[in-house]
């Protein structure tokens, strides 16, 4: 299972350091191939995005990606919804958003996610989950259809993503049939859901194993009603006797909640100006690559999902503090 899986081979990086200097080198080798290969005069200057530019946006659309998730018709299983966000993750740890418009590979990870877990829904049912016009849902099927091998391929063929939602089950499973000392485990249920919504917009997935994940989510939540957690992980969970392998999976935990608890939502009026900027690029004619146009996404984020704007508009720091 993970233990042998290309997720724990490949995607589990040692260190927040390491995903940023590889979206960094990302930035700076898509600017240093784009720069050698187009003539700009000297009075004229490109809207390049910058390394922390591009951060935010990816948070953005890290974040509409789960909306939509959220908003589908037929109800979306949170495994799609979790490998979908993985798939987006591992694309832009070595491509940059004003290569790939970062609403078409979030879209384009949805689709994707939903063929690998099994959720069957046909390509119409997909777009019309888009608030959109016929033609432009056909539009937006294209371009899903023209990236899926793209985005196979950047994620070198390595398509089954092992999400926490499992053994998040397994845990309370476990808590209810061996762990006499917690009478009721399921009022753990709606704190760790909501620590795992907002761990799937950090890079977490990337950094730590499901199964640290979960439990963390479990630890995280009996925190909160005062319930302590350390002799079902010393004697349930049979590290009681293996003090460096209980010391790892501690500060693993900690970790996890740390990463969770210090995630900081973009600020819309931040976003929309990089939007803008990042549109701009995309517009360009800049002969640097036939498919640059094809690229572009679409013309207004707020058709993407069936949600209201003034939602957005309400989702705030706080908003995500609060389910903290």
């Amino acid at each position: 299972m993970f233990n042998n899986s290309t997720q724990k081979k490949c995607w589990i990086f040692h260190s927040e350091e390491i995903l940023e200097n590889m979206r960094n080198e990302a930035n700076r080798s898509f600017q240093s191939k784009l720069l050698a290969s187009v003539t700009i005069s000297p009075n004229d200057s490109l809207p390049l995005l910058e390394p922390h530019e591009e951060k935010m946006l990816r948070k953005y659309y890290e974040k509409r990606l789960l909306d939509f998730c959220s908003a589908f018709k037929p109800s979306m299983p949170k495994s799609v919804m979790g490998t979908a966000s993985m798939y987006f993750k591992r694309f832009y740890l070595n491509n940059s958003l004003m290569e790939y418009h970062p609403r078409t590979i979030m879209l384009t990870s949805v689709y994707l996610a939903c063929k690998v877990d099994e959720f069957n829904v046909s390509s119409s049912q997909f777009v019309a989950n888009l608030w959109e016009s016929p033609a432009a849902q056909e539009k937006a099927l294209e371009q899903i259809l023209e990236y899926e091998l793209l985005l196979i391929q950047q994620l070198n063929f390595h398509l089954i993503i092992h999400n926490p939602f499992r053994p998040f089950e397994g845990f309370l499973i476990d808590l209810k049939a061996r762990y006499s000392a917690f009478e009721n485990p399921e009022v753990l249920r709606k704190t760790a859901d909501e620590f795992l919504s907002r761990e799937t917009m950090t890079d977490a997935g990337l950094l730590f194993t499901p199964s640290q994940i979960a439990l963390a989510a479990i630890h995280f939540s009996a925190s909160r009603v005062g319930i302590n957690m350390d002799s079902y992980l010393m004697e349930y969970l049979m590290l009681k006797d293996n003090k460096e392998c209980l010391s790892k999976l501690i500060e693993a935990l900690r970790s996890v909640k740390i990463l969770v608890k210090k995630y900081d939502p973009p600020k819309l009026d931040e976003v929309n100006l990089m939007k803008q900027k990042l549109e701009h690029f995309h517009s360009l004619d800049l002969g640097f690559c036939t498919n640059l146009k094809k690229r572009k996404g679409y013309k207004e984020d707020e058709l993407i999902a069936k949600r209201a704007k003034v939602e957005e508009e309400e989702w705030s720091d706080d908003d995500l503090i609060d389910t903290m």
